[in-house]
């Protein structure tokens, strides 16, 4: 298996986890959001329509990368998932500033971003 296959198989299965905790955020807001690791109070209307943007946005992340691999833009599919992994940086440090568990900021968001540059490095590799 090539480099780039790797890469792809990664961006792939990021493509795939972006979009099922997408569709989660939408079905089932109050798992969802324990598994990000702040608790928000669904109680209020607000709430929720936020947890749903959330969720749209995340599918619409998550299918932006199957785009490019289906386009087969591979440096462009390596350079997206490096600037994207601006959003696990920022979910570790909203977690761990809300106080949040420290075991999902750095477990989740953390691994996350790691899994990602590794990613991004795997399809910038010329």
């Amino acid at each position: 298996m090539t480099i780039t296959a790797i890469g792809y198989m990664l961006a792939g299965l990021i493509a795939a986890g972006i979009i099922f905790i997408g569709a989660r955020f939408i079905v089932a807001p109050r798992a969802a959001a324990a598994g990000y690791g702040v608790q928000p109070d669904l109680g209020q209307p607000a709430t929720r329509a936020y947890l749903s943007v959330k969720g749209v946005r995340d599918i619409a992340s998550g299918l932006f990368l199957f785009i490019l691999m289906a386009a087969s833009a591979t440096h462009l599919l390596g350079w997206v998932i490096l600037a994207a992994t601006i959003i696990p940086l920022a979910d570790t440090t909203i977690v761990l500033g809300n106080g949040g568990p420290k075991s999902i900021a750095w477990g989740v968001h953390g691994v996350t971003a790691v899994i990602m540059l590794v990613t991004s490095a795997l399809l910038l590799i010329p």
